[in-house]
């Protein structure tokens, strides 16, 4: 009976063995296929860099046409090629997003039972949207602050803005606004993952309020309290939509839970 046994427990650790063996061979397969698609995108996004570079310097255009001398320029030998290099990067983990992310939901999605699995879709539908949202508040916000800052050039002078600092300025402004805009997602999910009560979440509305003005204050310049409250006032209507959706979550599983004790 002990020698049976043991040999159970060694088929067993073999089979646990087999299935870690299998995972990871899936995982490299799943990884293999996000990195090749990450570079095939890459490629396309470093002939897109120029057109992107053009667009995002728009703002400037603006500000010599209302006689202000500002330039963007390449100041160095290799700064060209690296700022393209950059925005094709960039370009190529958007453009292929779609085949990464659902790379990674395959991978993850089985282990998880049917309601976990609604509640990581869901997470993706509503967080890709207010992503998008965030991202367009900020290039809206963005010529303002560029004026802003350009502004304060002396007469007499030229602004020479080089085209990395330009880029990396811009895009974490434009990437800043997108991930402040889907916090509120990531709270509800903490919600109906039954980490933090809806209670909680409202309860917690001046710090909420606080945090989301001195994140507009410090991804807008100073002085410009329009900008400020174009980023800051949506991050707080999303908070207490957050916040509502929570008590709601709340309300119902109390609810399940005192017809289950019912029963």
């Amino acid at each position: 009976m002990a020698r049976k046994g043991r040999t159970a427990e060694r088929q067993s650790k073999l089979e646990g063995r087999m299935r870690l063996a299998e995972h990871l061979r899936e995982f490299k397969r799943r990884f293999y296929i996000s990195g090749a698609a990450i570079v095939a995108a890459a490629i396309g996004g470093f002939f897109l860099a120029e057109p992107l570079l053009r667009l995002l310097s728009s703002p400037l255009a603006e500000l010599q046409a209302a006689g202000l001398d500002v330039e963007l320029n390449i100041t160095n030998i290799t700064q060209a090629f690296d700022v393209q290099m950059r925005i094709g990067f960039l370009l190529g983990i958007i453009i292929s997003s779609p085949i990464w992310i659902w790379q990674l939901l395959a991978f993850i999605v089985p282990a998880l039972r049917t309601i976990e699995r609604r509640y990581v879709f869901g997470f993706i539908a509503a967080a890709v949207p207010l992503f998008i949202a965030g991202c367009a508040t900020g290039w809206f916000v963005l010529p303002r602050i560029i004026r802003l800052f350009v502004g304060f050039t002396p007469d007499g002078f030229t602004a020479f803005l080089g085209a990395t600092d330009y880029w990396d300025f811009s895009l974490k402004l434009v990437f800043a606004a997108g991930v402040a805009y889907t916090l509120p997602v990531v709270v509800v999910f903490l919600n109906l993952a039954g980490i933090v009560s809806g209670r909680a979440i409202l309860g917690a509305w001046r710090w909420a309020i606080l945090t989301a003005t001195l994140f507009g204050a410090f991804v807008t310049p100073a002085g410009d309290v329009w900008s400020m409250f174009i980023i800051s006032v949506p991050m707080v209507v999303l908070y207490f939509a957050a916040a509502g959706i929570a008590l709601l979550v709340d309300r119902r599983r109390a609810k399940r839970e005192s017809a289950r004790v019912e029963a």
